[in-house]
């Protein structure tokens, strides 16, 4: 039987935990060659160990997204080796100062925006030629409600002011690219998961309420698929809901 993603070259940033390691598992149980991108290299080393025991490959790149000249000699290694990129997932991110905006220290601040911004956009630049070359290059970028939400809570400024940068800079990147090429980006709000980020934000929570990483990793699959057709739209993940992004009121 013919696996959705056989033969097809995708990359997962902060692969070695979460929903980053749940994707890049479940893309190589569906054929993909996973380039495995994280900062741990025990985690990725882990990572690699599961998926080869049932036969899928993986090439791994410890490196701190903050590193723009590691990801522009990412780029350059994927075309020597590949040629093409067909998914880029753009995973990796901190959750950031849990606090009033005025109390945020500058650093915090510059660190979050580094990860959750900079990173994807540094990767798209990197990555943009591979991804033309692919006959379906499919970007999902991983946001949050908090990034467009009209009932902003309050002390999250931080990372909710990236995760709507993020999902400014992704909207841009699927308008210049729908309709001159084949590449097609969705930003994916994959909702409230059992992560260790999603406990550092709500430590009193019950995460047995949650779904999974490996729960949630086939509904944001569904993005990355040759077939999806949408861009610059957003899933939400738990439900498959596609929306459009709402113009302020």
């Amino acid at each position: 039987m013919s696996k959705t993603f056989q033969d097809r070259i995708a990359l997962v940033t902060g692969a070695s935990r979460g929903i980053g390691r749940a994707l890049a598992v479940e893309l190589a149980r569906q054929g993909a060659h996973v380039i495995a991108l994280a900062r741990t290299q025990g985690g990725l080393e882990s990572l690699d160990d599961e998926i080869r025991a049932f036969g899928g490959q993986t090439t791994l790149v410890p490196c701190d997204v903050r590193d723009g000249e590691a990801l522009d000699r990412l780029g350059l290694a994927i075309h020597q080796r590949w040629g093409k990129l067909d998914v880029f997932i753009g995973n990796a991110a901190v959750l950031g100062p849990v606090s009033p905006l005025p109390h945020v220290d500058p650093p915090q601040f510059d660190e979050a925006m580094a990860i959750n911004v900079t990173a994807n956009w540094r990767l798209l630049r990197s990555l943009d030629s591979l991804l033309r070359a692919s006959d379906a290059g499919r970007v999902a970028l991983i946001t949050s409600g908090a990034g467009h939400r009209a009932d902003m809570p309050a002390y999250r400024g931080v990372y909710a002011a990236t995760k709507a940068a993020l999902e400014a800079l992704g909207r841009t990147y699927a308008a210049e690219t729908c309709n001159i090429t084949k590449v097609r980006l969705t930003l994916v709000d994959p909702g409230r998961v059992r992560t260790r980020m999603r406990t550092q934000l709500m430590p009193g929570e019950d995460p047995q309420t949650l779904p999974t990483p490996e729960e949630i990793a086939p509904k944001i699959l569904a993005a990355c698929t040759p077939d999806w057709t949408h861009t610059g739209l957003l899933l939400e993940a738990q439900t498959g809901l596609v929306k459009a992004f709402q113009a302020p009121s």
